[in-house]
């Protein structure tokens, strides 16, 4: 098995693919998928494939947003760590990470009350990350 890098408690992530950059992700072991803030959201279906087009913001400082479309690769139940269950509609994208290219399984979900707008679960670490919580941001200061 391939050495696994250490990732800190939140880390700096691009997600190219969605047109994210620098983007901060918390990490969630805790949590078995990976999610990102969407403001809102809507399913369409078109020549029998469903696809998800979120409204997500890409500058908070401005909170400017964008509209992204993908299809819809699974949809599930997820139960919150209040105990809620909801349906989940997830996406196949690319993050980077110490300046490499992974596959995740995204979901969407509003976290318009969360400081974090996004989390990355076990689901996406497992195989591929130790996670030290003493540190965070590690990815961001390879790349310097």
């Amino acid at each position: 098995m391939a050495e696994m890098r250490t990732i800190g408690w939140y880390e700096t992530v691009d997600l190219p693919e969605l047109g994210l950059y620098n983007f901060k992700a918390k990490i969630d072991t805790g949590a078995r998928t990976s999610v990102l803030h969407c403001e809102e959201y809507h399913i369409e279906e078109e020549n029998g494939h469903k696809f998800i087009q979120c409204t997500i913001i890409d500058d908070f400082e401005t909170e400017s947003t964008r509209v992204i479309r993908f299809p819809i690769v699974r949809q599930g139940v997820v139960k919150s760590s209040f105990g809620h269950s909801e349906i989940r509609y997830m996406i196949f994208t690319k993050i980077k990470l110490f300046d490499q290219l992974y596959n995740i399984k995204l979901s969407f979900r509003n976290r318009s009350g969360m400081k974090f707008p996004m989390l990355l679960g076990r689901n996406f670490i497992s195989k591929k990350f130790l996670v030290d919580v003493s540190k965070y941001n590690l990815s961001e200061s390879s790349s310097l």
